[in-house]
């Protein structure tokens, strides 16, 4: 019995490492399928693109290039995408369009911009070489797969059939003439089938690879890129400011403000009928005291809600277990960040991960989070994950999108994933460095 319990326990753990297997290579040969198509079209822009750059002078390529170009752009945005899925990721590259005029000068204006733009000229390097890499390494999977299959059709009995016609079939270096034979087909099949299960993601992915070295971006690209994006983080910054400031007024008027005018008005009744009616003096003191309390602790809200005095004094790590500690849902938290980093970065991931713990307890469902923050390879990453109902969007609401801005004013990321069902998980990363060891723990 316990024999028959270990073989079922063999045979479960080997579909579960051989399953994952067989999805990936049939997933990474039907890519190869897209690429090696993909190959014949490169071979076909890759004439009428090289026909129309030569034509410009004649004033055809002028009204063919314009209208050739994003259908190359679209072909290496597909090998992009593709690479993408072998774990390759490669940014687009193109430089920002200028704006051009109406009529046949912005056409010229939109071929100078194509020609000027280093990417144009490596799209065309790309066209030539994928037609033959990507055909070659597009097919290769499914070359190996059919290889594989046909072998096993013959070497079921299918060989027989073909002998009684007359024809001496072979399969690899094995003539299939006899049973034996055929046996030995089956085992070469089998491990040519073997092959293709292991090769063939790593074929796709090495054309993923050739395609980055030659759709990825160049150093103008990139440094138009970064231009664009400190761009957009400035502005955002400077919203984000503005509203911040409009909130402190806000609630200066609105809270601290009034009661401290309430207070002196209880202070000036109090003197008033301090001589003729000690009573009510003492009894307006008391209000005015009373109100000064409450003044303070607003005040000491609107303090923490700038700039927290536990993040100030104890540091991020602290300061997030002050956020943890404070949650109405239990909250894991693992650390590792042994030392202070600039106050904007720690104020920025505080009240992101609070945003986001917020979001937990309003929306989520969930009865328990986990908060994961490290620092490593001079980068803060902290993971917040929680077991709701999921269906969380970054794109809906202005909480997830502040928290975008905030790590992209650092050059950081926010990636969200929230299935529906849950489980929710948020990852911060900023690129920041440790200035001063922490010196103090909860």
């Amino acid at each position: 019995m316990n024999g028959v319990l270990e073989d079922m326990d063999a045979i479960a753990i080997a579909n579960a490492h051989i399953r994952p297997a067989l999805s990936r290579a049939l997933q990474a040969t039907g890519r190869g399928v897209v690429l090696a198509a993909a190959a014949v079209l490169s071979l076909a822009l890759l004439v009428a693109t090289t026909l129309a750059t030569a034509f410009i002078l004649l004033g055809v390529g002028v009204l063919l290039l314009p209208l050739l170009t994003p259908l190359v752009r679209r072909l290496t945005g597909l090998c992009r995408e593709l690479a993408a899925h072998s774990g390759v990721a490669i940014a687009t590259p193109y430089l920002p369009e200028r704006p051009s005029e109406p009529g046949a000068v912005g056409w010229v204006q939109r071929c100078r911009s194509i020609l000027t733009d280093p990417a144009s000229w490596r799209d065309l390097l790309f066209l030539l070489l994928n037609v033959f890499v990507g055909f070659v390494l597009g097919l290769l999977p499914a070359t190996l797969l059919v290889y594989a299959v046909e072998g096993l059709v013959l070497s079921s009995g299918f060989w027989m059939l073909i002998r009684e016609s007359g024809v001496d079939f072979w399969y690899g270096f094995t003539p299939m003439n006899t049973w034996p034979r055929a046996a030995l087909g089956a085992l070469v099949s089998l491990a040519v089938f073997g092959i293709w299960v292991v090769a063939a993601p790593g074929v796709v992915a090495g054309h993923a690879h050739f395609a980055k070295a030659l759709l990825g971006p160049g150093e103008r690209a990139l440094i138009a890129s970064r231009m664009r994006h400190l761009s957009e983080t400035r502005s955002d910054v400077i919203n984000i400011q503005a509203s911040e400031l409009r909130r402190i007024e806000r609630d200066l008027h609105d809270g601290a403000q009034a009661r401290l005018v309430a207070i002196g008005m209880k202070l000036g009744a109090a003197t008033r009928q301090l001589r003729t009616n000690p009573d009510v003096a003492e009894t307006l003191l008391v209000d005015a005291r009373n109100a000064t309390a409450n003044a303070l602790e607003e005040l000491r809200c609107l303090i923490r809600g700038i700039h927290p005095p536990v993040l100030a004094e104890r540091g991020l790590e602290d300061a997030v277990r002050a956020i943890a500690l404070e949650s109405p849902i239990d909250v894991d938290i693992t650390a590792d960040v042994p030392g202070r980093l600039a106050a904007p970065a720690e104020s920025a991931v505080y009240f992101a991960i609070s945003e986001l713990l917020t979001n937990v307890v309003k929306h989520a469902n969930a009865d328990r989070a986990s908060i994961d923050l490290r620092h490593e390879d001079d980068a803060l990453r902290a993971v917040v994950i929680d077991n709701g109902q999921g269906g969380a969007d970054a794109s809906v609401g202005t909480g997830l999108r502040g928290i975008e801005r905030r790590c992209a004013t650092f050059d950081g990321t926010f990636v969200l994933n929230s299935p529906e069902g849950g489980p929710t998980v948020a990852i911060l990363e900023l690129p920041c460095a440790l200035y001063s060891p922490r010196t103090s723990s909860f």
